[in-house]
């Protein structure tokens, strides 16, 4: 039943990407490994929707690290059945930290048979398109894995997650595989220590983790550069807009400022879903964490905003018949498809 519903939810999420984002680029496809573990390691950028994303456009399953405060309650059966794995920090007390070890066990045991697994290796979430400081975590569980099963292939596999917006639907994502890092050819080059064979994987893996980011560099032209993402030149494949980022970014037009006139339209067509587009905004002022926008806005969308059209459609259908039904969903979804493109700056 758990792999069932795993699957189900896997190629909802891959169809649906295609309808929350205006365009999809997916680059590197086939630089997966067909045979290994692969630890896949994207940069992160969107709270809870990078996981869905890897999730929903990689082959076969893959099994994720959370953190272990999520575990335990009510949503357990889901975690299970989504294949996530508790990892224990200081602040979950001292004492837990020793679980990690089975954690890992499990963690090691999956990449020798093959399996992908996911490990963010940024220190934590954030919404600029530079990569963070890469933490040693991904680096030392795959070195661990590779040193327990010397026998066995594995691979960490660089992921860019470059986002048109990160706050609006509907825009660009570049989605982007890197080439993967076979872990023993690295780890068995020459006489080094455990640490310094851990830094050069993390060292490698940053490296390769840039070359799949649009803008990699937190540099004193970051933010003029940052203004040059826009609806207007993500339409550019993934290597031409970074080339033109990093040599020629002037060139490039910058993000308009929305008129009153734009955000009029916007309300008008808003009418339409104005149910579901406030209670989204609702749910999003929740969050204090500005990264869960995109995160919050992906989940009401895949599950609350059908919910309202099927009930509010079979509603119109009661009293005015099938074609009205029709017409009104038909009318809803090109209103706020129009409500997005003109929102997105």
């Amino acid at each position: 039943m758990k792999a069932f519903f795993y699957y189900l939810v896997k190629y909802l999420l891959r169809y649906y990407n295609y309808i929350y984002f205006r365009k999809i680029e997916v680059i590197g496809y086939d630089k997966i490994p067909k045979e290994g573990g692969v630890l896949f390691s994207p940069n992160h950028q969107g709270a809870f929707l990078d996981p869905l994303l890897v999730g929903s456009l990689t082959p076969h399953k893959i099994t994720s690290l959370t953190r272990s405060d999520v575990f335990g309650g009510p949503f357990q059966w889901f975690l299970d059945a989504f294949q996530m794995l508790p990892v224990y920090r200081i602040r979950n007390g001292y004492s837990n930290l020793k679980k990690n070890e089975d954690t890992f066990a499990q963690c090691y045991k999956l990449l020798s048979e093959g399996k992908f697994m996911l490990m963010f290796s940024e220190g934590g979430h954030h919404d600029e398109y530079y990569l963070q400081k890469l933490s040693k975590g991904s680096s030392r569980l795959i070195y661990q894995a590779q040193k327990q099963y010397p026998n066995k292939k594995m691979f960490l596999m660089p992921v860019g997650l470059n986002y048109g917006h990160h706050r609006q639907p509907r825009c660009t994502l570049h989605f982007i595989f890197g080439d993967p890092i076979e872990v023993s050819q690295l780890i068995n080059e020459g006489e080094f220590s455990e640490a310094e064979l851990i830094n050069k994987l993390r060292l490698v893996l940053e490296n390769r983790m840039k070359d799949c980011l649009w803008l990699p560099e937190n540099s004193e032209e970051y933010f003029l550069k940052k203004e040059k993402i826009n609806k207007h030149t993500t339409q550019l494949t993934f290597s031409k807009l970074k080339s033109k980022l990093e040599e020629d970014y002037k060139s490039l037009p910058g993000r308009k400022k929305r008129s009153k006139l734009v955000t009029f339209t916007a309300l008008l067509l808003s009418l339409p879903t104005l149910v579901p587009l406030w209670i989204t905004r609702k749910v999003v002022a929740q969050f204090e964490d500005l990264v869960f926008i995109s995160s919050m806005k992906y989940a009401m969308g895949v599950f609350f905003f059908p919910l309202w059209w099927l009930g509010s459609g079979f509603a119109i259908y009661f009293f005015f018949g099938t074609a009205m039904m029709i017409g009104y969903w038909l009318f809803s979804l090109l209103c706020l498809f129009l409500r997005q493109r003109i929102l997105l700056l």
